[in-house]
């Protein structure tokens, strides 16, 4: 076959070169880049546009809760204050919400009661193997509006439970129970906190 030298040079001066290949590259790159930039725009616009509410955060009028010290039925001590500072805690994720400890200036009363608490043996098995146990806390709460009487909130009977770890070192079983604990305490104050928010913003 003889060789067409017009045919090698058309297809010669025809192929991209290695600088219109990456210049295509990086278009298609930047193009890609503004799309997805586009995307993240709109997708922010419709959440706005829907409503979007942080189920954290209550931005309503400003209303005071006076919370009581919980009635404590237990041997745990100190469980009624924990219980306290973790409301405090999830009440003041809200600039519009504030605890205070006199009845007398505010719009609503939070108050409970511990009812019991189980906690199981932290003995270690004699199969020298760890095993998981549970802890159980047993509570009742009500809210109300001082000034009409009215129920926002109501428990009369509530159980947490927790699983936690008891290992050979007692030590170590008891910081295990005291995290499982402090997660049930975290857990019904927020479950608390974001019933309260949804009743307010219902309002």
């Amino acid at each position: 076959m003889l060789f067409d030298t017009r045919i090698f040079l058309h297809k010669l001066c025809n192929k991209p070169s290695i600088y219109q290949i990456d210049y295509f590259q990086k278009g298609a790159a930047l193009k890609t880049t503004i799309q997805t930039f586009a995307v993240i725009i709109v997708t922010v616009m419709l959440i706005v546009s829907c409503g979007y509410r942080n189920p954290y955060v209550y931005s309503g009028p400003d209303k005071t809760i006076y919370a009581t010290s919980w009635n404590n039925r237990t041997n745990e001590l100190t469980l009624d204050s924990k219980i306290y500072q973790s409301l405090i805690k999830w009440f003041q994720k809200s600039g519009s919400l504030k605890i205070s400890k006199e009845k007398e200036a505010a719009d609503y009363i939070l108050a409970g009661e511990i009812i019991s608490i189980d906690l199981p043996s932290l003995t270690f098995g004699s199969s020298n193997s760890t095993s998981e146990v549970k802890i159980k806390l047993k509570v009742r709460y009500i809210m109300k509006d001082l000034k009409s009487g009215k129920i926002l909130i109501e428990q009369p009977s509530e159980v947490w439970t927790e699983e936690y770890t008891v290992e050979s070192d007692a030590s170590a079983s008891k910081d295990n129970e005291n995290e499982a604990l402090d997660t049930i305490i975290d857990e019904l104050a927020q479950k608390i906190y974001q019933d309260a928010l949804t009743k307010f913003s219902a309002q």
